[in-house]
């Protein structure tokens, strides 16, 4: 399972992945790991070194790595190919659909394809500073079609004049789009259109429109997108026939699992701690978790980082116990009805 390192240097919170600014810094970034010091050295720092080293550390664990799940290597394998294939297409693109309860992985995994490719197009097009070949974006709570479309805008940095029609802002958009070769098109949070209302349905309608007037792929992704209105009636079944669906799912006890937490292990910056002790912990931290990557992640950045500031340089059994996790890993597991 490979593993891929957060970036170096420091981030600006501020900016937003739905944002130009953002999502480049995002791509950009250098993969870079702390080193650990020999443990005779580390003590030996004075207090001012030995403190923006353990600051450094402690930044690492609050980030922790990327895990290339097997879920994660098919979105990036299908979407370079649906890339490819949509590339010279004059009408009947594909798109790809991730569908997934909250905490699976869903933003890591769409996110780490727009990565992939938006690299790709960099390497095939030396001279494309200028290029702008991913968008994301996320849906706003009851969407409507204009809001769809000023969120486009909003990730070019384009202005959107209050009194302007939707019309004027997708003119603009799909201009722009087309100049700097737009190759992908991420939507994320999709499960916020509701397509019960008639605000929902123009969304729906403006992103198909937009599917077909630009060149790019388009990768929707959200809670539950494959089993609600997004894929029911007349407009469901045109959305079915053009998206490839690639579930998002909790990790069950085994192999799969315990390879996860062993490459997140293996990313672990802290002094005393004994490489493939959590793996011995695997059924444990699935009972925590439910074995969703969110929640795993969320638990062994807060118990790395307690260790670092409380001394001991070590994650355990007992340590873990002592840290809080979100509400639905915490939730008891839903009854199963019984068998008659």
């Amino acid at each position: 399972m490979a593993v891929t390192p957060p970036a170096a240097g420091r981030a600006d919170p501020a900016v937003q992945l739905t944002t130009l600014p953002g999502w480049r810094q995002f791509t950009a970034a250098v993969p870079s790991i702390p080193d650990l010091l020999p443990e005779q050295d580390w003590l030996a720092l004075e207090d001012g070194k030995r403190a923006a080293h353990d600051e450094e550390r402690l930044e690492h664990h609050s980030r922790l790595v990327v895990v290339q799940t097997p879920v994660i290597g098919r979105i990036i394998t299908q979407g370079g190919n649906l890339i490819r294939m949509n590339r010279l297409a004059h009408y009947g693109r594909s798109g790809l659909m991730v569908s997934g309860p909250a905490r699976t992985g869903k933003t890591t995994a769409v996110t780490q394809l727009g990565k992939t490719a938006e690299l790709m197009h960099r390497q095939r097009n030396p001279g494309s500073r200028d290029d702008i070949p991913v968008i994301y974006i996320t849906v706003p709570p009851a969407a409507t079609g204009k809001m769809i479309a000023t969120e486009i805008a909003r990730f070019l940095g384009l202005p959107v004049p209050r009194r302007a029609n939707i019309t004027d802002v997708i003119e603009s958009v799909c201009g722009i789009c087309l100049d700097t070769r737009v190759t992908m098109i991420i939507v994320d949070e999709l499960h916020n259109l509701d397509m019960t209302t008639r605000a929902g349905a123009e969304a729906s309608d403006t992103l198909k429109y937009f599917s077909e007037r630009l060149p790019a792929t388009f990768v929707y992704s959200g809670i539950g997108l494959d089993r609600g209105a997004m894929l029911a009636g007349p407009r469901g079944d045109q959305v079915a026939g053009r998206f490839t669906l690639i579930p998002a799912s909790a990790f069950t006890p085994g192999q799969e699992w315990s390879a996860l937490i062993a490459a997140i292990e293996g990313s672990l910056r802290l002094y005393h701690h004994k490489d493939g002790s959590l793996v011995t912990l695997a059924d444990y931290l699935h009972r925590r978790t439910r074995g969703m990557i969110g929640s795993l992640l969320w638990l062994l950045r807060d118990a790395s980082c307690q260790a670092i500031l409380g001394g001991t340089e070590k994650i355990t059994r007992k340590s873990l116990d002592q840290i809080a996790i979100d509400m639905t890993a915490q939730a008891p597991p839903p009854r199963t009805a019984p068998k008659r």
